[in-house]
């Protein structure tokens, strides 16, 4: 049971590194071993999950090194969470990709794909500052393939922007790190929290500045105005399973303040308590209005889920900023139907693609595309979930986060921000609908049968997570609102992780 906490990290490293090995023998070793490790993956989160529900925080300390001299990595319900999220977006996203052929198009799809789930579910996981900063690195790495993959020139014109601004997130990172070691000694996160707490005055200057650079970095992660302009381009020029998978990596960036922040700053910080949050706010609303105004400006589909991805972010970002663990409920709910509808959305933009021959995806007319009245039934569906309308998924979770602001000081602001941006998105889907379903040339122009709609049961799995969050509604709320309470719950966190004791004799078991 000790090991727990280390085998959603090991599980895709040991797939990578098989599926390199056994290259040679084809492109079907490939796909199983890859397929048959993502399902695995996901039975043990799901299990995790629901093991982090019953016991405090577990912690997992590597070389058996007691925190904070060694790294430690923490499972607690938040990181189950996300795990559980990422493993069931990993397995539509591949089941696509297999059945639409993408895994073909470049090699090493499936290494790339695994390396990014290690990246990912490392991220989730690790207590220790300097190792977020690895795991950014990882993802850096695996996702600039993957988003690469099948080469192109518009391809690699956004993989540049991707990767310039990502460096220089990292730099930042390792400025932030420097920083806050030369001041503290430590780059444990629970370490940091206690000796935040208890800073003198004259240092609290340079760790405020630290972690107002964290923030720049995490922002760049989660595409937050203004450093959000790199997303709608990449996102919107890869494959759509590589892009379906991207909808959890903006989470990344969300879920690193909520750990990093939370923990560093949070009440228990004195001065520096809450030093994100008015920035956070402030520019969640901005981000959100940008992100609408961009679904409304875009050209053609994959352009526009890239900014509803953008303005799902700000909904989340505000709802963190509202600062109640009722607001932390809310947006959990919101998390789980904004990543599953955006990536139903690339999956079901590629059927759309390929019914339209040459006009792929552009919003402008063009031949009625084969089996247009299922697809169009099924893009009106995701339309409404995303745009927030009800009685689906996104009008909940906009509805609860809306609850929780009632009685922020800001309150107008946020109503404001939300209100308007839905309306844009709803006025912007309803004339691409149009324009790709209504608004076509003359039958006797048909274009030519696109491919089978193949990848049907991804596509259709994801969706149908905008129905489900309504029928289990109650049920998936008190999951998130457990979830938000031990995040309000620090000294949980920090009692576990600090005063956790290392094995007397790991190797016990092993000996005759």
């Amino acid at each position: 049971m000790m090991h727990l906490p280390f085998l959603p990290l090991i599980l895709p490293l040991l797939a990578g590194i098989l599926i390199l090995l056994l290259k040679p023998f084809g492109l079907a070793a490939q796909r199983w071993i890859s397929f048959v490790s993502v399902l695995v993956l996901l039975g043990l989160n799901l299990w995790l999950l629901n093991f982090s529900l019953e016991v405090n925080p577990q912690i997992y300390a590597l070389g058996n090194w007691q925190a904070p001299f060694g790294i430690v990595l923490v499972l607690d319900q938040l990181s189950a969470f996300m795990l559980v999220i990422t493993a069931l977006l990993a397995s539509a996203a591949l089941w696509f990709a297999l059945r639409q052929n993408t895994d073909r198009l470049g090699a090493h799809f499936h290494v790339l794909f695994q390396i990014q789930l290690f990246g990912i579910n490392g991220a989730f996981l690790t207590g220790d500052l300097f190792n977020l900063f690895v795991f950014f690195e990882v993802l850096l790495l695996a996702s600039y393939g993957l988003l690469l993959h099948g080469g192109g020139r518009l391809k690699t014109r956004a993989g540049l922007h991707y990767v310039a601004i990502n460096l220089i997130g990292s730099t930042l990172f390792l400025f932030a790190v420097g920083a806050l070691y030369g001041i503290l000694g430590t780059l444990n996160m629970a370490d940091l929290a206690v000796r935040i707490a208890q800073l003198p005055a004259s240092e609290q200057g340079v760790v405020a500045a630290a972690g107002l650079m964290l923030f720049v970095v995490f922002a760049i992660k989660a595409a937050l105005f203004p450093v959000y302009l790199w997303l709608p381009n990449a996102y919107s020029q890869t494959t759509a399973a590589v892009a379906a998978l991207f909808a959890i990596m903006t989470k990344v960036g969300i879920y690193a303040i909520l750990r990093v922040h939370g923990l560093l700053f949070g009440e228990q910080a004195g001065a520096l308590a809450g030093i994100h949050l008015d920035w956070l706010l402030w520019l969640s609303l901005i981000s959100m209005l940008m992100a609408a105004l961009g679904v409304v400006a875009a050209k053609a589909l994959r352009q526009q889920i890239a900014y509803l991805v953008l303005a799902s972010v700000a909904t989340l970002m505000a709802a963190i900023a509202i600062n109640s663990p009722n607001a932390l409920a809310a947006g959990l709910f919101y998390l789980i139907h904004s990543t599953f509808i955006a990536a139903g959305l690339f999956l079901l933009a590629q059927w759309i693609t390929q019914g339209r021959g040459a006009t792929a995806d552009h919003f402008i007319s063009a031949p009625a595309m084969p089996k247009a009245i299922l697809i169009g039934s099924v893009f009106v569906f995701a339309a409404l979930a995303i745009s927030g309308m009800p009685p689906l998924s996104g009008f909940m979770g906009k509805f609860l986060i809306l609850q929780a602001a009632l009685l922020h000081p800001q309150a107008a602001w946020i109503f404001s921000a939300i209100l308007v941006s839905s309306l844009l998105i709803i006025i912007a889907l309803a004339r691409s609908g149009s324009l790709l379903f209504y608004n076509v040339q003359p039958a006797e122009s048909r274009a030519s049968e696109p491919q089978p709609l193949a990848g049907a049961n991804a596509v259709l799995l994801l969706l149908a997570s905008g129905l489900l969050l309504v029928i289990f509604a109650q049920p998936i709320f008190d999951l998130t609102e457990l979830i938000a309470n031990q995040l309000y719950q620090p000294q949980l966190y920090l009692r576990t992780v600090l005063e956790f004791a290392p094995l007397a004799n790991p190797y016990k078991e092993l000996v005759p």
